[in-house]
């Protein structure tokens, strides 16, 4: 009960942070009535796109609600309402902070010229989305802790066992509750990252394709009909879609864990291996307790910036932050980890370093998380060769500049796969399948920190928007400019936190998932030389291509109908170029609001029907293939997008900052190096990102399936009648 308190003071703390932030952001002023005007604009579209999405997933919800009430139990589908509510605050409290944010930026650029100050704005409307992601995440799980498992009873060992529901279903009630509960984040993440993805990267397309391409206008001119969508956009996907996302990541990994825990006590005790109730106690809390003292070490990393007066170079205070978070996670953990284990019986654990052996994972999963940063950061900076190649290549026009992105994108998966592969069997030489666990929970124990970070990028994105459309001095878009560059950086690091931590979390998950349908007594096995689970393998491999292919194809048609619409404003009313005229802001919202909203179903159902689709068809084993498949295919895809999508960003970014002399901002050159963003838009912020949320969503609703189409499914349904 004691740990548990610690988790809601953890929450909490981080809550009150983030409300103090938000109230001390809101207070500065927001400038010139033309930039109040403009950032209300852009907090209306983003509101109201959001209104509209959830509209969809209240119909979504709902029926999940009352399929887990009727197939599996009431308490699961209670866990996924609070998962769905606490992912959802997350993000509308984070876009809200962001459109405040935006305008403050500019105008704290514009009153100091100084860009330290402008960086500590920019960053404290940040950490309010971070500290919402930790701190929502955490209220969500003490609530299904107190209610659930103390208050129902579920974590007493009398109910660890399997038990049957009215349909003779077989399950760990715990167990299938917090599954529940991270299929609600789950669910708000995919949804938010997809619909947001395509939303902003439509707007995006249509304002460079036709502003800076066609018409030569500079990017977030005022005379561009899709900058204020554009504008919208980066709130509704890099914020709304970013923070349910890494939230969810962060649920996910805890939840593998927990789940993992009750799976080996089962096996260790049908096996005689000795493991203690007592041990099972104790993992019950150790992974929610080492989020929670990580959450601590992040409220004090993010305060460690805010408070001291900061230096011009916006990369070291940022990174100095995350290892701040970081290094205070390992030495809290490490505290933990003595108190909580030290003398206990670590019979059928898998300890091998001794009672250390947990937090020696996760700080293996810390470590390489940091790792895949720095490779992230090598790959998209242009303060290095890769991308520098790539703003060289825009000379010779468009079709190398997409040709060498493209070899860097390519190029940079091996270097985080190795690190990943690493990670994976030094913490399980370290600590079993509990230490994969957690090490999935050490790489996104300081989540607030590297999300704070990473919702920055957006802010100061917002921010030169606004200072461009306002008519701001040049001096304040080349500072909003440098801070969004090194934006571009942070994004890359966080997109790979989210695709490692995915890759361990959803091979613990993977693990439960076949602990869940073979007996406690037998081994689990997923035997990849079965037909049925290589099948499963193939199939699952070329999933994550068509989840992609369908989310690029919807953010091309929205993006085509934002072409239509800017060429025909242009055309028909030569005035707005000429600046005589005033632009249809609306209409271009409403086409990237339609596009999303329409296009966003398919692929963001599809996660959720085809593992339950191929189930019943064929079994457990071929799901088991397809998760394998699916998984390794997604990382390796996501690591391509986002570090080719944030290299072509920042090559475009090196010519507009004199990087390649002779070849100035709307050259030739600089064209070419547009069209290189243009391709790269989609795959770093709308395929790249919903990839983890796509192998993780697939997991967790396996694991709670699995139970039934394990038993009934097509196949062994022909096998009984025809033996």
């Amino acid at each position: 009960m004691s740990l548990l308190a610690l988790v809601i003071l953890a929450a909490l703390l981080a809550l009150g942070y983030a409300a103090l932030n938000f109230t001390s952001v809101k207070k500065l002023s927001e400038g010139t009535p033309l930039m109040q005007e403009i950032a209300a604009k852009i907090r209306s579209g983003a509101s109201t796109f959001l209104n509209y999405e959830f509209r969809i997933l209240l119909v979504v919800g709902a029926v999940i609600v009352v399929l887990l009430c009727v197939v599996v139990t009431w308490t699961g589908a209670a866990a996924f309402a609070i998962g769905a509510l606490m992912s959802s605050l997350a993000g509308i409290v984070g876009m809200r902070i962001a459109t405040y944010a935006n305008v403050r930026v500019s105008n704290t650029a514009n009153t100091t010229r100084n860009l330290g100050d402008t960086l500590k704005v920019a960053f404290k409307g940040g950490s309010v989305m971070g500290l919402c992601v930790g701190g929502f995440a955490l209220l969500g799980i003490f609530i299904v802790y107190m209610i659930f498992g103390l208050g129902m009873g579920q974590l007493s060992l009398e109910q660890i066992a399997l038990r049957e529901n009215w349909l003779g279903i077989e399950f760990a009630p715990f167990t299938m509750t917090i599954s529940c509960y991270a299929l609600g984040c789950s669910i708000i993440a995919m949804f938010n990252r997809v619909g947001g993805g395509i939303y902003t990267k439509a707007a995006d397309m249509g304002a460079d394709l036709v502003g800076k391409t066609e018409a030569g206008i500079p990017e977030d001119d005022p005379r561009n009909p899709a900058t204020i969508a554009d504008n919208v956009g980066d709130n509704v996907g890099d914020v709304a879609g970013l923070g349910s996302d890494l939230l969810e990541s962060y649920v996910g990994a805890i939840s593998s864990a927990v789940i993992l825990a009750v799976h080996l006590f089962l096996s260790s005790e049908a096996k005689g291996l000795g493991m203690t109730t007592e041990m099972l106690q104790k993992l019950f809390m150790y992974p929610i307790t080492f989020a929670a003292l990580g959450l601590i070490g992040c409220v004090l990393g993010i305060a460690y910036l805010l408070v001291r007066k900061l230096s011009d170079n916006p990369h070291k205070e940022l990174n100095m932050s995350t290892w701040v978070s970081a290094g205070l996670t390992i030495v809290l953990g490490f505290i933990l980890t003595w108190f909580m284990f030290r003398g206990m019986d670590l019979s059928g654990m898998n300890f091998n370093l001794g009672f250390l052996s947990p937090w020696y994972a996760a700080t293996v999963g810390i470590v390489a998380g940091i790792v895949i940063g720095f490779l992230a950061e090598y790959y998209t900076s242009y303060d290095y060769d890769p991308t520098k190649r790539i703003a060289q290549a825009c000379v010779e026009g468009p079709a190398l500049t997409i040709t060498q992105g493209m070899a860097v994108g390519m190029r940079s998966t091996m270097a985080p796969v190795v690190v990943l592969a690493a990670a994976t069997v030094i913490s399980y030489a370290f600590a079993g399948m509990f230490g994969v666990a957690m090490a999935a929970i050490g790489m996104l124990s300081f989540v607030s920190a590297t999300v704070s970070v990473d919702t920055y990028g957006p802010i100061s994105d917002n921010a030169g928007g606004i200072a461009e459309m306002s008519g701001l001095d040049e001096d304040v878009r080349e500072i909003t400019d440098k801070l969004d560059s090194v934006g571009n950086t942070t994004a890359a690091i966080g997109k790979g936190f989210a695709i490692g931590s995915a890759s361990l979390a959803t091979l613990s998950l993977m693990v439960s998932y076949l602990y869940s349908y073979t007996p406690p007594s037998g081994d689990i096995l997923l035997n990849i030389i079965d037909p049925m689970t290589l099948a499963g393998a193939l199939v699952g491999s070329a999933l994550p291509y068509l989840f992609s292919g369908m989310l690029i194809d919807a953010v091309a048609k929205a993006a085509r109908k934002m072409v239509e619409e800017v060429r025909r404003q242009f055309k028909q009313n030569p005035g707005i170029l000429a600046g005589t005229e005033s632009p249809d802001y609306n209409r271009c919202i409403g086409i990237s609001s339609k596009g999303a909203l329409g296009e966003m179903k398919l692929p963001a159902l599809m996660s959720i029907a085809f593992p339950l689709l191929t189930g019943f068809l064929f079994g457990a084993q071929f799901v088991g293939g397809a998760l394998l498949g699916a998984t390794l295919s997604s990382i390796m895809l996501a690591i391509y997008c986002g570090n080719a999508g944030g290299a072509w960003d920042n090559a475009k970014k090196f010519i507009e900052s004199g990087g390649v002399p002779g070849h100035a901002k709307g050259g030739e050159t600089h064209a070419a190096s547009v069209v290189g963003d243009t391709v790269g838009d989609p795959l770093k912020d709308t395929v790249g990102p919903s990839l983890d949320i796509l192998i993780k969503i697939m997991s967790v609703v396996s694991l709670i399936a699995v139970s039934i189409f394990s038993r009934y499914n097509l196949v062994a349904l022909f096998e009984q009648i025809f033996g």
